[in-house]
């Protein structure tokens, strides 16, 4: 016999909003104050009470982030010790993930050797492997040195960069000053979504880049485009201009991954990582959840839910007649294949397609010559 009974239980399914990390960035560097703890900081922030008074290059990008960032930025910062070791920003990184999840961070000590850079890349995997956390990096490099010659500077920053792969660090030279702290803020601007490359010229000029004139290199000589566009050609996130056309802007988010490789351009690589952020998420919820089976019905319901991060994703938006598409193209039939490997192991393949980046445009005029007249 069944003795009478009623249940009731509240299923969870897993379809509300999650936490955004994208735009949030972990600044650290050596400063006066603070030093050791991981601070969240906004557009309200006086860095000089935070950071003390004294000048530092993780004061002046921070700055430059917020000038850069526009409405609504915040971000993290941990500041290290004067005396602090070589792997003193590692340790910061790894300590502020109790605190804070970020999308980026920014090492503003300059960076001079290929340590640091493999440091970077090494930060990154440990990074997802403890904390499916993917992060990218920007390393500030250093500027032109005294009587160093913009050739000579072009052949030690190739030597820097050589033989280095990693599609989530760039490296950002200080030639105006404040180049790291512009490109975290133009990163974090709300006004464009992170599918957009920071050479994008609507956003507007480059604000706060750390000095009002041109740069110059060791011997007096004015910075050239053509030596802009050399450090672009070897790996290099950098400022440009366009003759004949007011402000500063930059060239693209370039970062160090090898050539014909998918990220080697900034913004390409965040629309990877926050897909593989929502759809870790997605996964974990699935652990151990019959429901998710070999059955044509299941796996018809899987692929949708697993498509569910591209379709909010693709989602655009159009203004007196003109579309703003989203990060991503939405999801086709097919991009989402589940496999089975056997009966606890499961596969899931997700394809995520990207828009075109208009970066080099080529315009031909054509003259019409003939005599009959327009109607």
């Amino acid at each position: 016999m069944t003795w009478p009974s009623v249940d009731v239980n509240q299923v969870n399914q897993l379809q509300g909003e999650t936490s955004e990390v994208e735009r949030v960035v972990l600044f650290t560097g050596t400063a006066k104050t603070n030093t050791g703890k991981t601070l969240a900081v906004t557009a309200q922030t006086d860095f000089d009470a935070l950071l003390g008074a004294a000048d530092s290059p993780l004061k002046r990008d921070l700055k430059a982030a917020q000038a850069n960032a526009g409405q609504n930025w915040w971000a993290f910062v941990h500041p290290l010790a004067a005396d602090a070791g070589a792997d003193a920003w590692v340790n910061a990184v790894l300590a502020a993930q109790v605190s804070c999840s970020v999308e980026g961070v920014v090492l503003s000590d300059d960076v001079s050797e290929k340590s640091v850079i493999n440091q970077a890349a090494t930060l990154r995997s440990t990074l997802i492997a403890k904390y499916g956390r993917w992060v990218w990096f920007a390393l500030a490099v250093q500027g032109m040195q005294p009587k160093e010659g913009q050739g000579d500077y072009l052949k030690r920053l190739s030597e820097l960069q050589a033989g280095i792969a990693e599609k989530a660090v760039q490296l950002v030279p200080r030639l105006w000053g404040n180049e790291p702290g512009v490109l975290a803020g133009r990163l974090c601007n709300r006004a464009v979504t992170i599918a957009d490359s920071p050479a994008r010229v609507k956003t507007g000029a480059l604000l706060n880049t750390g000095s009002d004139e041109m740069p110059v290199d060791g011997t007096g000589a004015v910075l050239e485009l053509a030596t802009l566009r050399a450090l672009e050609s070897q790996r290099y996130s950098v400022p440009m201009w366009y003759p004949d056309y007011d402000g500063i802007y930059w060239a693209d988010g370039r970062t160090l991954d090898v050539e014909g490789g998918d990220y080697q351009s900034i913004e390409t690589l965040r629309i990877a990582d926050k897909a593989a952020r929502r759809v870790r998420l997605l996964a974990i919820g699935k652990i151990a959840d019959r429901s998710l089976n070999s059955t044509p019905g299941s796996i018809a319901a899987h692929q949708s839910l697993f498509a569910r991060p591209l379709r909010e994703m693709s989602k655009a938006a159009e203004i007196n007649g003109v579309t703003f598409p989203g990060e991503v193209k939405p999801p086709q039939d097919g991009d989402v294949s589940i496999v089975w490997k056997t009966k606890k192991q499961v596969e899931i393949y997700i394809v995520v397609r990207t828009y075109e980046v208009p970066l080099q445009i080529s315009i031909s005029l054509v003259l019409d010559q003939s005599l009959e007249a327009s109607a």
